[in-house]
């Protein structure tokens, strides 16, 4: 099968000044450069973050360690814009971003090293990712606990009796809001098992849609008023709420985890068991492991036990093979959403994604 590239991180740079990421990132993904690897590239709208680094490194996710960005500023990076342009030094090893100098310079071009752009607050620069890539899943697919479960509100009543709630449509719902007032609506899917211990880590809840609170009840037997603002899939009594999360930052620098990771995919987004380019899977490690947003994971084929019929007749653990790469763009406590970057064949549930070697 052809190897894929897809982008999902903005493109992003800080001072050229600042620290190397922490010596545990370096040794986990040796940063080297391609042999072929341009003198310099200018960034022309439709760039992204992957595919420019795939240009220069033989891994893309080493893009903070050849900028020297150090933890602070993998999590809050600047953009870069269109016009721009990306050299490479090989006397030190490291890009930097200049621009080229106008009709009325001095000619040639001025080498800059990584420099901010305030105004727009982002608007023109290098997007993350082309926007129906992963937007739908920063907000919408929930994991769900046992815990939360059982405290979550739940829709007890609809507008006259109606069996299924539409846009604009009345709601009743009984539960503490804990002080919100935007929920989305889920419906408690099948548990998410852990490959590793077989144990439950999570429902994958089914997204119905968002509803705002109208009225909150004045007596502790009474329901609260709701209203239907969007609707995905149909609601009704029975159906349960959690509050809306917060507008999710896009502009992730890729990066190795700070300490070794070694998961397994849980589940296709979907209800499928094999997944390929640009579809999201679930992996069993999440913040309670180390892992953050942008962290890169390499995806290994698990490799199963054989007996070995040739000699001891003994099982024998075959190796795994590695064959594509993850980011991780979602975080719960114990597990975490991840686009598929780039695979030399399908993801299939139980598959092994670690650090980076």
């Amino acid at each position: 099968m052809k190897n894929f590239s897809t982008a999902v991180v903005s493109l992003v740079f800080a001072t050229a000044c600042a620290a190397l990421v922490s010596p545990a990132a370096v040794a986990a993904a040796k940063c080297e450069f391609k042999p072929d690897a341009p003198d310099s590239h200018k960034v022309v709208r439709g760039d992204t973050l992957w595919d420019i680094s795939g240009k220069f490194l033989q891994h893309p996710w080493c893009w903070p360690q050849v900028w020297g960005l150090n933890r602070d500023q993998i999590k809050n990076p600047h953009w870069i814009y269109p016009g721009q342009i990306v050299y490479f030094d090989r006397t030190t090893g490291r890009l930097s971003l200049g621009k080229p100098v106008g009709a009325g310079g001095t000619g040639g071009t001025v080498r800059l090293s990584p420099q901010v752009r305030v105004e727009g607050m982002g608007q023109d620069a290098v997007p993350a990712i082309p926007s129906g890539a992963i937007e739908p899943f920063l907000s919408q697919p929930l994991i769900v606990t046992a815990e939360q479960l059982q405290g979550t509100p739940r829709i007890v009543a609809s507008q006259e009796g109606r069996v299924s709630l539409a846009k604009n449509d009345r709601a009743y719902v009984s539960g503490d809001l804990k002080g919100g007032t935007s929920f989305q609506a889920f419906r408690p899917g099948k548990p998410l098992l852990d490959p590793d211990t077989k144990q439950v880590i999570g429902y994958e809840a089914a997204y119905l849609g968002t509803l705002k609170l109208t009225r909150a009840a004045k007596e502790a037997n009474e329901a609260h008023s709701f209203m239907v603002v969007s609707s995905k899939e149909e609601m009704g009594v029975g159906d349960r709420l959690l509050p809306v999360p917060p507008t999710p930052m896009l502009n992730y620098v890729p990066h190795a985890p700070e300490q070794q990771v070694a998961a397994r995919i849980v589940s296709v987004y979907g209800g499928v068991t094999h997944a390929g380019q640009n579809q999201i899977v679930s992996i069993n490690r999440g913040a309670k492991d180390g892992v953050d947003l942008g962290t890169v994971l390499e995806l290994y084929r698990h490799g199963g036990l054989i007996r070995d019929r040739t000699d001891t007749k003994e099982m024998i653990k075959l190796p795994d093979e590695k064959y594509g790469a993850l980011f991780v763009f979602r975080i719960f406590d114990n597990i975490s959403y991840a686009l598929i970057m780039h695979v030399a064949d399908t993801v299939q549930v139980g598959d092994v994604a670690r650090s980076p070697e």
